[in-house]
């Protein structure tokens, strides 16, 4: 999936990953003769020494003659090591810009391909769109919600009101019974709607209280 995004490396940089890796074998190969001719120039110093106990001055003159063309070689190396060397820390810099270069141009298409498939216009319809429905989701549910049929026609203020005249009634028919063995339960009763007993119920009532207590003390 990423390779389908970024895109596949490209040959420059193949090509740079070779060169790198040929690069790093002739400079193995260099050291490798680096040491080789420095044995060598050692070998010659004792060979000198050598002809030198012997008194034999021009074979040790000959050595030495040999330990410095060798000491030529070596330095020749050494030139060519570093340049190797050179080359392979401009070829790694090179092959780094490049493929940062390369997956940025990767990202930059990828980004523009995401942004071709979503603009702005179609995230703004599709906006519109859920709003549409949301509202019409809404409607919906009011809908449902109001009243009905005839049952949207009544007036909640007067239906109020006559149940509060119910229940003044239904209170008042209460107080108006005649009283029994056992109280009567309280009634709650609204503020500002107190209803009063009539006075000719009252006295009756204390009348007959009265001649029940008569009857007792007669007994």
């Amino acid at each position: 999936m990423l390779g389908r995004i970024f895109g596949k490396p490209k040959e420059e940089t193949n090509s740079a990953v070779v060169t790198l890796d040929k690069l790093s074998e002739t400079l193995e190969h260099l050291e490798k003769r680096e040491k080789l001719l420095l044995k060598k120039a050692t070998a010659e110093v004792e060979k000198a020494k050598e002809y030198t106990r012997a008194k034999n001055k021009r074979a040790a003159i000959q050595c030495l003659k040999k330990k410095r063309l060798i000491e030529q070689q070596i330095e020749q190396l050494g030139n060519m090591q570093l340049r190797v060397h050179d080359q392979m820390i401009l070829l790694e810099g090179t092959k780094a810009t490049t493929e940062t270069v390369d997956a940025l141009r990767s990202g930059a298409s990828a980004m523009k391909a995401m942004q071709k498939a979503t603009n702005i216009d179609d995230v703004d319809k599709t906006m519109d769109e859920i709003n549409e429905q949301t509202e019409n989701l809404k409607q919906i549910q009011e809908a449902l919600s109001a009243p009905n049929g005839a049952a949207a026609d009544f007036d909640e203020d007067e239906l109020e009101a006559e149940l509060e005249e119910l229940e003044g009634a239904e209170l008042e028919e209460q107080l108006l019974q005649p009283a029994t063995g056992a109280p009567a339960s309280p009634v709650d009763v609204p503020a500002g709607r107190q209803p009063v007993r009539p006075a000719s119920q009252k006295t009756t009532a204390e009348e007959d209280e009265l001649a029940t207590l008569q009857a007792e003390m007669a007994l």
